[in-house]
């Protein structure tokens, strides 16, 4: 998959301005007190773990954010894998500018390689099936473009980015419908997509009959939450040829490849974005 070049959108670099001005705030009083402006360092960002990679072009656009001169060499780019102890990332400038930066590069990178990570991991759990892995909209506030953008370098697939670009209607949006009943959701697809033809339509399910009802609107998607495999299996079979069909509910990485056997489209999990650790990344200096 090719990937997007992140820092080309102008909220990334925002997003990097607002990440350094929390940091630094009035300036970097240690270096400041204690390294010459004149002086000059090579380092590199070096893993202590296996990982996959992604950030290599935030944690650059940091450091020369701070100091233009810092020059910045890709050993290993995002998408790819790293071993423990393997070189990311060499650079090399003013000292005091790489040390101003490092904390927020690597805050960016470290986060972003977890969830490429663990991104990664699901996508080989499934190796060899049809099915995508999904992200979701459970990530860090403000920080959804480099998190997504980390899914994508993990080899998932990105869902929604954002409220505006796909209809799904769950359960909650079903009980507060006042112009239809709340079981025919075929109405309700009816409904959404009178109000916006150009949005692909998803529908979130629970049983046999909620899928059957759904179908009769022939969404584009339907979401199968929570269920059982077996449950999952003959859902599946219902939608084939009318609806694509995505799983999503708890779905654990030892879990992820018999979900994937019952045949749905992709799997969402939530834990891509909300809960994947960081890798231990660590900047170090090397000779010049």
């Amino acid at each position: 998959m090719q990937l997007p070049d992140l820092m080309q959108d102008p909220r990334a670099l925002a997003a990097v301005r607002a990440a350094l001005a929390e940091d630094i705030g009035c300036g970097d009083a240690t270096t400041q007190a204690l390294v010459s402006p004149a002086a000059q360092a090579r380092g590199a960002i070096l893993t202590r773990e296996l990982c996959c990679v992604a950030g290599v072009g935030v944690a650059a656009a940091v450091l020369r954010e701070v100091d233009a001169a810092i020059r910045c060499t890709t050993v290993v780019p995002d998408g790819g894998t790293a071993p423990a102890g393997a070189v990311i990332l060499r650079l090399q400038g003013p000292a005091a500018g790489i040390l101003t930066a490092e904390r927020t590069a690597l805050n960016f990178m470290q986060r972003m390689c977890g969830i490429a990570t663990r991104t990664a991991q699901f996508v080989q759990a499934v190796a060899g099936t049809s099915t995508m892995i999904l992200d979701t909209r459970k990530t860090t506030p403000c920080l959804r473009l480099f998190e997504k953008y980390s899914v994508l370098c993990g080899g998932g697939v990105n869902h929604r980015f954002g409220l505006d670009d796909r209809i799904l209607i769950k359960d909650n949006h079903r009980r507060l419908w006042l112009e239809g009943d709340p079981d025919r959701l075929d109405l309700a697809v009816a409904a959404a997509r009178a109000r916006f033809p150009g949005l692909e339509v998803e529908v979130e399910v629970e049983s046999l009959a909620e899928l059957q009802s759904a179908l009769r609107g022939r969404p584009e998607w339907v979401l199968l939450d929570n269920m059982p495999c077996e449950l999952m299996r003959t859902c599946v079979e219902m939608a084939r040829g009318i609806a694509k069909t995505e799983a999503s509910g708890g779905i654990t990485l030892e879990r992820a490849r018999e979900v994937a056997a019952t045949g749905v489209d992709a799997i969402s999990v939530g834990g891509l974005t909300h809960s994947a650790p960081a890798v231990d990344l660590t900047l170090e200096w090397e000779a010049l």
